[in-house]
């Protein structure tokens, strides 16, 4: 009963269509902090279930580390896309740069993570999530000190 005015099946669209599905591929960060890197795309494609896209490479236990280190993690995109970004990236790198060299972070990076901090604070109206997650987590670690102040007793 096909003729050519109707729309073609859900199997013939598939064939017919250049396009990838894409419905169990996660949704787009709003926004693109990683738009000039290459292959972008095709990763996160790759992640959805079409691994063709990605040259027939990401199979479980290879190379899949490194895609992961290749994408842009989503906390990244996020604090990319606030007022915060130059003091997020110089944090990041201080981060990266003390784990390569074996360097304790928290003295490393303290001074960059303190005007990480204060931008933030000073973008409150982008950065509450993170903000209000990081109180709760200092009150939770204080309620904790404070119930049981010597946990060998």
């Amino acid at each position: 009963m096909s003729s050519s005015s109707s729309p073609p099946s859900p199997s013939e669209a598939k064939i017919l269509s250049p396009t990838t599905d894409l419905s169990s591929a996660p949704p787009p960060a709003p926004f693109s902090g990683d738009s000039g890197r290459p292959n972008s795309s095709a990763r996160a494609v790759a992640k959805g279930g079409d691994v063709e896209k990605n040259g027939g490479e990401g199979e479980a236990g290879e190379g899949g580390e490194e895609e992961e280190e290749e994408a842009e993690c989503g906390f990244c995109l996020f604090m990319k896309g606030g007022g915060c970004k130059d003091a997020f990236i110089a944090w990041e790198k201080c981060m990266e740069d003390a784990e390569k060299t074996g360097e304790d972070a928290v003295d490393k990076c303290f001074e960059v993570t303190t005007l990480l901090k204060k931008c933030m604070d000073a973008h409150a109206d982008y950065y509450a999530p993170i903000l209000v997650a990081e109180q709760a987590a200092a009150a939770a670690a204080a309620a904790d000190s404070t119930a049981d102040p010597d946990p060998e007793k």
